[in-house]
């Protein structure tokens, strides 16, 4: 009786949560899957009319006596983040929890937003690596997999190819996306240089990306976030300070009018950034900060205003340790209807990393966010969906393919005419006669995870030139690297420290000091380098470099380097492979495999 009036009473809201949840029968078992079917029926109005509304509390008991029994087979284990490591913790005693951070990565200034699928999408800054804008996905809000980039290259002028100047921290930063229901397009919109507004769209959100539109010069949609309004019309929130929502053409790739709405001595600051904008039950949002600190929501029953604010959260303590206060990012509403604040926490040497946090909306018409009992971001939740698996962050890049993954990014446009990928690993050829590791091209670089990122680089170097440097770096405004140097016939592999930039105009204020050096090394020209980093906010910052010639015994070379925390490079660590000339070009080496642990 009660199968056949669930099956009668459900399946248009089963089907919905199919699509929307995107349950996976092969990996979860049919008692489970049933169970989460129930579930979105039973929290559906759709599905209940009043007189039966009343026997929910009858039949979700009775689904949870049959689906108990699955909860210990219902999907791989997980691991407890390291503050309990060692400690493994099954589904089962996690099935409806997750820990902050939910990416242990550099990707900022997020913007998420659900797109046609159902699916959560997740776009980022990276600055000065290319390709531009990562786009990440997820099933749950929690698990999360980096799919592509919105901007194939930062075509933005020659300092992006480091031929005539450089463009460190210039790039992508704090834009927005989100897929237009009308024309079936995604559209990417952000300002470079603080001049030039660009946007691309893509059919796919995975590509191809093409750059449709360039505003005029000076129309920069500082810090922006794009609104899609119920009749179709396209707004965006920018600005810095003083903020402005812009009404974009039918099109979405030129601007009709703009106003200015408010403004940071509204609320007694000096400053206000980080714009995001919503509507809900008919009333506009403006999500934005004070640098630093506190989250403002403001709200207007017009797009144009007046707007009237409320502080989401204020120096909330971070839940990662030593981490900064999470004051920035996105709001995004779960197929649950419930509602969630995707922010990061600054946690140098890794970077600034994603935490997120229920809210919950007031009778004021306002948001307030969900603390934990002290007050703080807390470090678990109750999970916003059912938990999905996806790729493992870490794990070994063999370069078998024809293209890079997203998961690489360069520093800087590469020459494309200098690197090979597919030919047993990556062919990096020398691109740049120098000196100047942040002058040379085509430095190929990978995010580190987690608290104690271990990077492991095979690489035969049986191709270097005289004069050539190649390594495997710690690669930020103050770098270290291990490397082989090649001067005549001779053949040395070294450990460099300290290789500077000043934080103004991000010239190179030092090439390093080399603090160790082997000069043993194998007939075969074939090596294991390994990075090994402390990157916790409260912990060393050291960088240990060691080598082997056999991938089983490691010899650490030189002391602890320890990495630099500053903000203002913005982004955080990253594994680097680089190879340079200093005399002429010609050299190469190949990088046989990449591990990332």
């Amino acid at each position: 009786m009660f199968l056949l009036y669930t099956l009668v009473e459900c399946a248009p809201v089963w089907h919905s949560a199919w699509k929307v949840e995107r349950l996976k029968p092969f990996i979860i078992p049919p008692h489970y899957l049933f169970f989460s079917l129930f579930h979105a029926c039973y929290n559906s109005e759709e599905a209940f009319e009043p007189a039966s509304r009343k026997m929910k509390w009858g039949f979700l008991f009775y689904g949870l006596l049959q689906a108990g029994p699955a909860w210990s087979v219902v999907a791989p284990r997980l691991k407890q983040p390291s503050g309990n490591s060692g400690v493994i913790h099954s589904v089962r005693e996690r099935a409806d929890t997750f820990w902050n951070p939910v990416i242990y990565e550099d990707f900022a200034d997020n913007d998420v937003s659900v797109g046609p699928d159902g699916l959560y999408y997740f776009s980022a800054s990276n600055m000065h690596y290319s390709p531009g804008a990562p786009i990440l996905r997820s099933g749950d809000l929690v698990n999360w997999e980096l799919i592509g980039h919105s901007v194939p290259s930062l075509d933005f002028g020659e300092k992006y190819n480091l031929t005539n100047g450089h463009a460190y921290r210039g790039g992508t930063w704090a834009s927005t996306m989100r897929f237009r229901e009308s024309n079936g397009l995604w559209y990417w919109i952000g300002c470079v240089d603080f001049w030039y507004t660009y946007i691309y769209t893509a059919k796919d959100v995975t590509g191809p990306w093409i750059r449709s539109a360039v505003l005029p010069g000076g129309t920069c949609y500082y810090d922006c976030g794009l609104l899609i309004d119920d009749d179709d019309t396209m707004y965006v929130v920018y600005g810095a300070t003083n903020v402005s929502v812009a009404q974009l053409s039918e099109d979405g790739l030129s601007q009709v009018q703009t106003k200015h709405v408010f403004s940071a001595s509204d609320v007694g600051k000096d400053g206000i950034e980080g714009n995001r904008m919503y509507k809900k039950n008919g009333v506009y949002y403006i999500l934005d900060d004070h640098p630093g600190d506190i989250t403002y929501i403001w709200k207007s029953d017009s797009p144009w205003g007046p707007y009237e604010s409320k502080i989401l959260v204020n120096s909330i303590k971070s839940p990662v340790a030593g981490g900064g206060a999470p004051h920035q990012g996105s709001l995004i509403q779960a197929s649950t209807g419930d509602w969630y604040y995707m922010s990061f926490t600054w946690a140098y040497p890794n970077g600034r990393i994603p935490v997120l946090a229920p809210i919950k909306w007031e009778d004021d018409g306002f948001p307030s966010f969900v603390a934990d009992e002290a007050g703080a971001w807390g470090l678990s939740y109750p999970a916003p969906l059912p938990l999905q698996t996806v790729q493992a962050w870490t794990r070994t890049d063999t370069f078998e393919e024809e293209t890079l993954g997203p998961a690489w990014e360069w520093n800087h446009n590469p020459d494309e005419t200098k690197y090979v990928v597919g030919v047993g690993g990556i062919a990096l050829y020398t691109a740049t006669v120098t000196n100047d590791l942040y002058a040379a091209r085509n430095t190929l670089t990978h995010r580190v995870h987690g608290e104690f990122p271990v990077g492991t680089l095979i690489v035969n170097y049986d191709g270097m030139a005289d004069g050539d440097r190649f390594g495997l770096a710690a690669f930020r405004d103050r770098t270290a690297y291990i490397g082989v140097h090649r001067d005549g016939d001779k053949y040395t592999l070294a450990v460099v420290h300290n290789i500077t930039q000043e934080e103004s105009a991000w010239n190179t204020t030092s090439n390093g000091t080399i603090v160790a050096t082997v000069t043993a090394l194998p007939v075969g020209k074939t090596l294991w380098l390994r990075a090994s980093l402390d990157a916790r906010a409260s912990g060393t910052f050291a960088a240990n470099f060691s080598y082997s010639t056999d991938g089983q015994e490691y010899i650490q070379l030189g002391e602890p380097y320890t990495m630099y925390t500053n903000w203002a490079y913005f982004m955080g660590y990253r594994f680097g492979i680089f190879n340079y000339a200093t005399k002429e070009l010609g050299g190469l080496i190949r990088a046989i495999s990449f591990t990332s642990a």
